[in-house]
């Protein structure tokens, strides 16, 4: 017999060949019906993604990109949910300028993200500036110009970081007293113990129990919490202050850092994205988490509930910022079965703004990354010329700024016209070129709750990796890591953590090499170790002289008895 559609090719012609030729569909007098040989291969390869285990991410940051490649490269049915399209994760303006979720917050990338340098090579592109020196500017002109640290003979931490910058209105002895941090910085070894001491306090308390000099503070200190912590001083967890300062001057050159030569999501993001779809996984967009359903049996996550439809996963990975995931929770009956998602609610998150501008003219301004402090009390901002930064201005024939507000509660109300005023006022502070410079072009984007806020107390109320469904894993910028790392590093580290708990879960695959912060310098080591000793010998000596008390009082009271 031949069959039908395939020309010259002869076919055995039995029933079972032919239901499993046909997935077993009866048709006319024959009682099945053959189809071409593509649509037998096609049903071979659906059988065969059916074997596969599905894994559904939600979110498609850094954390979730991150998860959704390696767990797509180890042949998993990978789903990836994002609540926009594509497109609507970059902000356009009249200059199709963009703002990018993934740009939100600290927009470098620094000497220590090594596991992100890593990844940009396995993609193959060259996304990078070169490494860019910075300045700090207050209303009273430069407090501090940084060089790039890796061109200058190497000095014990944190040596460099204190001495090599230019510090034109910050005397030495003010700067000296930044010394005692060193202390704090050493006994801070990112354990579940060392969060928990610092947390409750604030870096300012933390800073004056140190003796940092109201100056230094004022100066250098706040300043750096403002742009890095999105907060000022008073409002910071003292831990994850210290968290960051010892990511970020870990070694001297761990504070240089590069920039993206245009918008992360066109640069980085879409190459990225290509490369995972490859890899088999589908990237479905407008799909707003509601809820999730779970297997009677085994308590374990379902479904993942999108409005009308649902998506069938042996593992989840939830890979979203605080904001998006408390809507999430508030939504979900059955994340809000567990205390520890409950516990999220009290997280919060901090509002961003960003302003584009376009000038009528070049401004010399000279340094193209720089932090600003003193224009408000709470609030922080950083401007970057984007004419030396991004490739597709480079030709403009004005200049084009971005300035980025953190902790912009302020602004968020105010019209963009009126925002636009103030930015190009504190500009003109900061340079004087900028007062005689003309606006011909504007973008400005609000990002309401969009950072993590690192107040006093909120390390209780994060979550870990791994949570009280067996099968849901979490990652991203915010969640407890022994990791070490910070901001948009952190945030891919916890990605691929959460892809090694699913690998591990579904006893499938290989797990993702994840590359190990930098050892500490011999001296920190050093003074790190005297550091545990001295409280072990404090806690042993507290043991002993509680156990004296309580057999002493013993005795006393048998010979009462007595």
């Amino acid at each position: 017999m031949w069959v039908s559609g395939v020309s010259n090719y002869p076919l055995p012609c039995s029933s079972n060949f032919l239901r499993r030729f046909n997935g077993g569909r009866e048709v006319g007098a024959l009682g099945f019906r053959a189809d071409t040989l593509e649509t037998y291969r096609a049903n071979e390869v659906e059988s065969e993604a059916a074997k596969k285990k599905k894994v559904v991410i939600v979110g498609s940051g850094w954390p979730g990109l991150g998860a959704a490649h390696h767990l797509s490269k180890q042949g998993f049915d990978v789903t990836l949910l994002q609540a926009t399209s594509c497109s609507g994760s970059l902000v356009t303006g009249q200059k199709n300028a963009a703002a990018p979720s993934s740009e939100i917050g600290i927009p470098g990338f620094r000497c220590p993200y090594h596991n992100i340098f890593c990844l940009i090579d396995e993609l193959g592109i060259q996304p990078f500036t070169k490494w860019t020196k910075s300045a700090q500017y207050s209303p009273e002109g430069v407090e501090v110009e940084t060089p790039i640290f890796q061109d200058l003979p190497r000095l014990p931490t944190p040596l460099g970081a204190l001495f090599y910058p230019l510090f034109p209105h910050l005397p030495s002895v003010d700067r000296l007293t930044s010394v005692p941090l060193l202390s704090a910085v050493i006994d801070f070894d990112n354990t579940d113990v060392a969060w928990r001491k610092y947390d409750m306090m604030t870096a300012r308390e933390l800073f004056k129990q140190l003796g940092c000099s109201e100056r230094l503070y004022r100066n250098a200190l706040n300043p750096l919490l403002l742009v890095g912590l999105f907060a000022p001083g008073e409002q910071c967890s003292s831990a994850a202050t210290l968290g960051m300062l010892s990511y970020f001057f870990a070694h001297q050159q761990d504070f240089d850092v590069v920039y993206c030569r245009g918008v992360v999501g066109e640069k980085i993001f879409k190459p990225w994205m290509e490369s995972i779809k490859m890899n088999g996984c589908r990237f479905l967009e407008n799909r707003k988490v509601t809820d999730f359903l779970l297997d009677g049996t085994t308590g374990n996550i379902l479904e993942v509930v999108c409005g009308n439809e649902k998506f069938l996963a042996d593992s989840v990975v939830l890979a979203l910022g605080i904001s998006d995931l408390q809507q999430i929770i508030m939504n979900s009956s059955v994340l809000q079965m567990r205390e520890e998602f409950l516990n999220v609610l009290n997280l919060r998150a901090i509002d961003v703004v960003t302003v584009r501008l376009w000038l009528d003219r070049k401004v010399k301004i000279p340094k193209a990354s720089n932090t600003c402090s003193g224009f408000n009390d709470s609030m922080g901002w950083a401007f970057f010329d984007l004419t030396l930064l991004h490739d597709e201005y480079k030709d403009e024939p004005g200049t084009v700024i971005e300035a980025d507000f953190y902790h912009a509660n302020q602004f968020l109300p105010l019209k963009d016209e009126v925002i636009v005023g103030k930015v190009k006022s504190y500009l003109a502070r900061c340079i004087n070129e900028f007062e005689v410079a003309a606006v011909v072009d504007q973008v400005v984007v609000r990002f309401p709750k969009s950072v993590t806020h690192f107040f006093p107390g909120s390390y209780k109320y994060m979550l870990r990796g791994s949570t009280g469904f067996s099968n849901l894993f979490m990652a991203g910028d915010w969640i407890i890591t022994r990791h070490g790392s910070w901001s948009q590093e952190k945030a891919y580290v916890t990605g691929l953590e959460a892809a090694n708990r699913v690998i591990d879960y579904l006893g499938e695959g290989k797990f993702a090499r994840i590359i190990a912060v930098e050892e500490d310098e011999p001296h920190v080591q050093a003074l790190r170790s005297l550091g545990r000793n001295i409280n072990d010998l404090r806690t042993q000596s507290q043991s002993t002289i509680l156990t004296f008390i309580f057999f002493e009082e013993k005795s006393v009271s048998s010979v009462h008895i007595q």
